[in-house]
């Protein structure tokens, strides 16, 4: 099992050394299919269930559906980008609480996450020294040395690798992990602090690319190998906590003269550099000007990016994703972060939360999304800890009061996606007749097919299921999501 796990991971893997795909019709969409069951897995408000199977139908000959029924097309011959994986972040923070659990509820924890029975996640993110969510701001090396003489990730060796080997391990032994920084240290910035922005002093330039290079060869010493990495964690934005800023044409420049060659000149130039790792707004920016430049293109395998735009429900940032896969197919688009903000204990069990995730996650994948990384995968009982008070949702919190493990909605309804949607998977062309329901579609490498089905409404919705020439007839219940395999 562990054997296949890896090979699949591989495969999907290597499938972007290529390029990802763009459409491909494999026959016609009104091919005949024989009599398939289909099986249904629910999670509902209302109706208080949890990843609960609720049923199944079989596909009958299909017929014409008319304009005043609600109606989900799927037409398996067509088939777009290949998926690298679902995952979340292993941070400082979520390796703080983590340590704190009991054995027992460690356990749990990883089995959640990881487990056959779980999330199965096959990503794992994580920081190239702090970020906000920890207990400290903290660098590698001394504080002015550029030599990187003092480098020592013995930081992390307390809590954060600890966690990450069990995260491994109770994954079957691989995790495609990348890793992000924040910020440079303080010295090598024109602010001489890690916090509110500035800027790399071109004089760091090099030794700034050394750093990565010395962070993946000290996390790859201790049996943890790395995927990839992105070259800064939200460039654009100024904030209280560790951050550092480029324009577009800065992080074309340190990508093509510095980090790219240097990865190269190490040994590391099979590693993926993903660019941008910020928001929807200006990912066409960040896409023309790096992906636009062939000797910066060269060394990008693909643009990340977050959703904290203004959330409005509209469509924009999904076009602007459809906009960057159309105009760069050999460019996966992976999200890399996202999270719900503004921490009220009130609201662990809060649906909305649940349903902007895979609102968001449903739009993404149909717009040309290859992964989808969460951000932290455990918080406390109060949203961190986070060293400049940025409390935030995680999908599981710990009471570290009482020990016990908090599971909100937003843990079941990832599992929609996680569960089902294995690496390698290709997304299939799907269409919804009516904006009532949202829906996407994946075949995995067995060849069994994945629907998600989203109603975000206060009502139960009736609904003809079509795959090629045969349909089925349902009900989903109201706020609920679905899984369809078959």
């Amino acid at each position: 099992m562990q054997d296949m796990k890896y090979m699949l991971l591989t495969l999907a893997s290597l499938a972007f050394f290529s390029g990802s795909e763009q459409a491909v019709s494999q026959g016609s969409g009104n091919q005949k299919m024989e009599s398939r069951v289909l099986s249904i897995t629910t999670t509902a408000k209302y109706a208080d269930q949890r990843w609960e199977t609720t049923g199944k139908q079989t596909l009958h000959k299909g017929t014409q559906p008319t304009e005043n029924e609600i109606s989900i097309f799927v037409n398996p011959p067509v088939r777009f980008q290949t998926m690298l994986g679902f995952g979340g972040a292993i941070t400082d923070a979520s390796a703080e609480v983590f340590a704190k659990l009991s054995a027992e509820k460690q356990e749990e924890f990883l089995q959640a996450y990881y487990g056959d029975t779980g999330l199965r996640y096959t990503l794992a993110r994580t920081t190239i020294h702090s970020a906000d969510f920890g207990s400290g701001s903290y660098t590698y090396i001394d504080e002015g040395d550029a030599e990187l003489e003092t480098f020592s990730i013995e930081h992390d060796m307390k809590y954060r690798i600890p966690l990450i080997k069990r995260a491994i391990e109770a994954a079957g032994g691989e995790l495609l992990m990348y890793a992000s920084p924040w910020s440079p240290p303080a010295f090598m910035k024109d602010t001489n602090n890690m916090l509110h922005g500035g800027k790399l002093l071109p004089e760091f330039y090099q030794p700034w690319a050394n750093y990565y290079t010395r962070f993946i060869k000290a996390y790859e010493k201790e049996g943890i190998p790395i995927w990839g990495i992105t070259i800064q964690n939200e460039p654009m934005a100024t904030q209280v906590w560790e951050s550092s800023i480029y324009s577009a044409e800065e992080e074309r420049d340190f990508l093509k003269n510095y980090l790219g060659p240097t990865m190269e000149r190490e040994g590391l130039g099979d590693k993926n550099i993903i660019v941008w790792d910020h928001n929807r707004d200006l990912i066409g920016n960040r896409a023309n000007t790096i992906f636009g430049d062939p000797e910066a293109a060269k060394y990008a395998w693909g643009i990340g990016y977050h959703w904290y735009e203004v959330w409005t429900g509209s469509k924009p940032g999904y076009n602007n994703l459809q906009n960057v896969y159309a105009s760069y197919p050999d460019k996966p688009i992976l999200f890399t972060e996202g999270t719900i903000e503004k921490f009220d204990a009130k609201r662990f069990q809060y649906w909305p939360n649940a349903e902007r995730y895979a609102t968001d996650m449903i739009n993404d994948f149909n717009a040309g999304v290859v992964g989808w990384t969460d951000w932290n995968i455990l918080l406390d009982e109060n949203g961190g800890p986070n060293h400049v008070g940025n409390f935030c949702f995680a999908p599981v919190h710990a009471d570290t009061r009482t020990g016990e493990l908090i599971y909100t909605p937003t843990y079941y309804y990832m599992g929609h996606f996680s569960r089902f949607i294995e690496p390698g998977a290709k997304r299939v062309s799907t269409t919804v007749s009516q904006s009532f329901l949202l829906a996407a579609s994946f075949v995995n490498p067995d060849g069994s097919h994945v629907t998600v089905i989203l109603n975000t409404g206060d009502n139960n919705i009736d609904f003809n299921f079509y795959v090629g020439d045969r349909e089925a007839e349902w009900t989903i219940p109201a706020r609920a999501i679905q899984t369809v395999v078959y």
